[in-house]
């Protein structure tokens, strides 16, 4: 017979595991709207998180995203906007109609740029929130040096940030290895969602900063964005159960 002890530990690895499902975010790194079809039952509902990037929503238009929200997901879109302040509002606004929750754009568009953006999206009933993207998980300090940038990934992502925070951001995208500094700066209500997750002993692809989920939630991560380890894997669902599991025990400490 169970234990009251028992019960306690099954209650909490429940609730922790019911944590790392609404902090997991699933990258659908794929060309067209019928593989994801096809691919979305092999996650086998472990997941309710997805990421819509460039390569599917230029291969599939606004329409996968009103397709995802009406299966029951919650939709990151991340699209990166960097333009001008007036046709990224446009953008917002636009994207504002389609259902995500999350959307992204470059910090580097500059302060007039990410305030014209969070206008749009205050003028806006159903905004997504928006989360400017620091320095790319796949830049380390040699390719922002060939950008002109000479200072390290972690001192452009706190500038990046701070500037970002003097305008009213409340959501950043950087890698694991700056979420900690961020999370310092930030304070405990922004959001950070980190990429470049890589369970051990998995490819880093064209990743430079990675991590291991349980080192980014460590660091303050609030969502860890995971595509090729899980949607390139033989079972999807087994291998978004295992990151799944790592978040949960992750969470519990």
């Amino acid at each position: 017979m169970a234990t009251p002890h028992d019960i306690a530990d099954s209650a909490t690895s429940i609730s922790a595991l019911t944590a790392a499902r609404d902090r997991l975010i699933v990258a659908l790194d794929l060309p067209d709207a019928v593989l994801v079809r096809q691919f979305l039952p092999r996650l086998e509902g472990q997941c309710r998180w997805l990421k819509v990037g460039l390569e599917l929503f230029v291969a599939a238009g606004p329409a996968i995203i009103s397709e995802l929200v009406e299966s029951g997901y919650s939709v990151f879109l991340d699209l990166k906007l960097h333009d001008i302040p007036n046709t990224v509002a446009g953008a917002v606004k636009t994207a504002s109609t389609l259902g995500a929750s999350l959307l992204t754009l470059h910090a580097a568009g500059g302060p007039h740029m990410l305030h014209a953006a969070l206008d749009a999206a205050a003028s806006m009933p159903k905004a997504p929130t928006l989360l400017a993207v620091t320095v790319l998980t796949s830049m380390n300090s040699q390719q922002l040096h060939a950008t002109g940038i000479p200072q390290p990934p972690s001192q452009q992502v706190e500038l990046l940030a701070r500037m970002g925070l003097a305008v009213g951001m409340r959501g950043f995208v950087c890698s694991a290895e700056e979420s900690a500094q961020l999370r310092t700066i930030c304070g405990a209500e922004t959001s950070l969602v980190v990429p470049g997750i890589r369970p051990a002993g998995v490819a880093l692809d064209d990743q430079q900063r990675v991590a291991t989920p349980t080192l980014a939630l460590q660091n303050g991560a609030s969502y860890l964005v995971v595509g090729r380890p899980i949607v390139q894997a033989p079972e999807p669902a087994s291998a978004a159960a295992a990151i799944l599991s790592e978040m949960a025990s992750a969470l519990q400490t």
